[in-house]
């Protein structure tokens, strides 16, 4: 994860820009090379991590082969993560804190595939979710929050529909 600065990866004969709030996830085994900017060398937190739940995390993450690169919306709260991580295993190396840690890297990989899943900050969709938390005990009308986010009613219900995938779960709007 870059926090600053800046770098590229180079994967499969194609090479990316990262910047900050970029982050790049690799399956194990996966052939690649990187390295720093020479006007702004980045700023990196970096983490190998292994296990049962991996796989699907990193599909959760949306990335393949040819797109391992992300951009986190919660910059501050990944760094905390991995912060978190590196100072837990500079405590101890006993079981019960491993345990802890590969608890902590589940938690990290999980906020990578929630990042991706998030509206983009500005979006009609992520307006009105703000909106909506800032009334979550209030009565808000469809029109009210279409208004609100500068689109019509039908295309605000057609944008919630998108951005949930067609969530099985039934929705009532009044």
């Amino acid at each position: 994860m870059c926090v600053d600065g800046a770098g590229w990866l180079e994967i499969g004969g194609s090479r990316v820009r990262v910047g900050p709030g970029g982050a790049i996830v690799l399956p194990a085994g996966t052939p690649h090379a990187y390295g720093a900017s020479e006007d702004a060398p980045w700023t990196i937190w970096w983490a190998h991590v292994r296990g049962r739940d991996v796989d699907e995390l990193v599909e959760a993450c949306g990335i393949r082969p040819d797109a391992p690169l992300l951009s986190l919306r919660s910059l501050d709260r990944v760094t905390a993560l991995l912060d978190e991580i590196v100072t837990s295993f500079e405590r101890d190396m006993t079981p019960a804190r491993l345990v802890a840690t590969s608890g902590m890297a589940w938690r990290l990989m999980t906020q990578l595939a929630v990042d991706r899943l998030l509206p983009e900050d500005g979006t009609p969709v992520e307006r009105a979710m703000r909106y909506l938390e800032d009334r979550i005990d209030g009565h808000v009308q469809v029109g009210e929050l279409a208004a609100f986010v500068g689109v019509s009613p039908s295309h605000l219900a057609a944008l919630f529909r998108q951005a949930t995938a067609g969530a099985s779960s039934p929705t009532t709007c009044r």
